[in-house]
């Protein structure tokens, strides 16, 4: 991708974003400097709390954007049933997460947010997630082998859990993962044309 002499910064201190945003084979730097607190109205339905969120985190950002600047920030949930998974906040509430999610189906919604020193566009992709039943002693050796106290749901779909617990996904891996790299490309392709 020709990014024009625009430079795209990502707003995100997760590796997997990183990751997953060096394989459009872009240059970009990290900035994680936000003064945004994730918090939402009570009355935010379900499927718009990540794209609040993502927003928010673009606008937290800690300086103004210059003319020839792109931000890129995300935020992902899990949503099972109505009960909304960020990330845990301990080792039992990441159990307790799993537990939940254990033999049912859920959906993952990632909201990325573009936005330059005139524009700013947030969007969002949905996929599901079904999991087989998880015994305990999965779920405990998993959350202390890995420690996903940075993942949404208490999860890494590319990570030991995903491989022997997830029966099927319906929509994008990587949407899954945290940065629904179509949606980026798509958009960011929009940005550097105006």
């Amino acid at each position: 991708m020709d990014l024009k002499d625009k430079k795209v910064i990502l707003a995100s201190g997760s590796p997997r974003r990183r990751e997953l945003l060096a394989g459009l084979n872009i240059d970009f730097e990290v900035d994680t400097r936000n003064t945004f607190e994730e918090v939402y109205p009570e009355d935010t339905p379900i499927h718009k709390i990540p794209e609040i969120l993502s927003e928010g985190k673009s606008y937290g950002f800690h300086r103004a954007l210059e003319d020839n600047e792109i931000l890129l920030t995300s935020d992902t949930l899990v949503i099972c049933g109505n009960i909304v998974m960020g990330k845990p906040h301990s080792r039992e509430e990441a159990i307790d997460m799993l537990r939940h999610l254990s033999g049912r189906e859920h959906e993952v919604i990632t909201a990325i947010t573009i936005r330059d020193s005139k524009h700013c566009h947030t969007s969002s992709d949905t996929a599901t997630v079904y999991f087989k039943k998880l015994s305990d002693k999965e779920i405990e050796y998993y959350i202390d082998t890995f420690r996903p106290f940075d993942k949404a749901g208490a999860y890494g779909i590319q990570e030991w859990i995903g491989y022997i617990g997830i029966n099927r996904i319906e929509g994008s891996f990587f949407t899954i993962m945290g940065l629904p790299v179509h949606l980026v490309y798509q958009e960011l392709t929009k940005f550097i044309k105006d």
